[in-house]
């Protein structure tokens, strides 16, 4: 059998005008392009805009793992927050110390025999703002007077004749003013004599509102510090406060020193974490080492003055102890 092709006809129908129309379109979009690719926001990237790909996938096990690490970090947030006491209105301590000292003791002095001291003679002159003193040795001079007599070595300078001394002659390691006489001072040497209070002091080394609101009376008289059983008393015995301080306190008390009272107050005004408690700490401020400064320790002198058969004399001491620096810092936090 033959087969023949089929033959159709196909009619095209075109519309001149919609032609010209798509053609002048065309003619614009080219027209635009090329306008844009002129600006200066196509070749900076400025007039582009991109998007992101938002997949959604249905897994129960990425869904968990993902509110597990949001709350983990909300949970983060919140400790530090809580931590730092962010959510807090903050403000600084500002405190007055008043410090008073109490209590007798008794002292055997060479020369002098048994000695009963009081407030009056152991707190010594003050020592300034927000500090206390407390005499823990003591060197007597006795029976003092007016006069002529060797100078002391080292200070005294050592001579053979009077034309090693300078008659007026003084300096700030004097005891007195040099009278331009080499005079014997003991066994072994001469100094040159001044005029000063007889006999001179030797030189030697010694011989070795913290008050809280639920504090009453009856407790204030019967407290007394202790880091373990009672660490708010305001009530100090001196040797606890060495102790803590971690120092020796009959080393300490040779040749005295400046101990450090810290009180902290680290106060939580609000409702239900109310707190606002002191804590005490002691530290050592001065250098002990004598090697390390030419001053060691704490001293003062003071005199007692009488007179003997109508000769003014005087009984000098020099006192070595302990001055204690009390310092108040911390912080008062308060949710608005």
């Amino acid at each position: 059998m033959e087969l023949k092709p089929l033959q159709a006809d196909v009619h095209v129908i075109t519309d001149p005008h919609r032609e010209e129309k798509n053609q002048y379109e065309s003619e614009e979009r080219d027209s635009l392009s090329q306008t844009i690719s002129k600006m200066p926001c196509k070749r900076l990237n400025i007039c582009e805009y991109e998007t992101h790909k938002l997949v959604r996938i249905q897994s129960v096990r990425l869904g968990s793992l993902k509110w597990t690490f949001n709350g983990v970090i909300l949970m983060f947030i919140c400790i530090v927050m809580f931590w730092n006491k962010e959510y807090q209105e903050h403000d600084y301590v500002v405190s007055s110390v008043t410090a008073k000292v109490k209590g007798v003791a008794m002292t055997s002095l060479p020369d002098v025999g048994d000695i009963v001291w009081d407030v009056v003679d152991y707190s010594g002159p003050s020592q300034g703002k927000n500090s206390f003193f407390v005499v823990t040795n003591v060197i007597v001079t006795k029976n003092q007077r007016q006069g002529k007599c060797p100078e002391v070595p080292p200070y005294g300078k050592v001579c053979w004749t009077d034309k090693d001394c300078v008659k007026g002659f003084w300096d700030q390691n004097s005891h007195g003013v040099q009278t331009g006489a080499c005079v014997k001072f003991d066994v072994t040497q001469k100094t040159c004599e001044v005029s000063t209070w007889c006999p001179i002091e030797t030189k030697k080394k010694p011989p070795k509102r913290n008050i809280l609101p639920e504090m009453t009376d009856s407790y204030l008289k019967h407290c007394q510090f202790n880091r373990r059983t009672d660490p708010w008393c305001p009530i100090f015995r001196l040797g606890d406060i060495v102790l803590e301080a971690r120092e020796n306190f009959s080393e300490m008390a040779v040749e005295g020193g400046v101990i450090g009272i810290q009180i902290k107050w680290d106060c939580n005004l609000d409702g239900f974490l109310r707190n606002c408690l002191p804590k005490y700490s002691f530290r050592r401020l001065d250098e002990k080492e004598s090697n390390r400064t030419l001053y060691p320790g704490l001293n003062f002198r003071f005199a007692r003055y009488q007179t003997e058969k109508g000769v003014g004399e005087r009984t000098l001491f020099k006192a070595f102890g302990i001055r204690f620096d009390v310092m108040v810092f911390g912080k008062v936090c308060m949710t608005h």
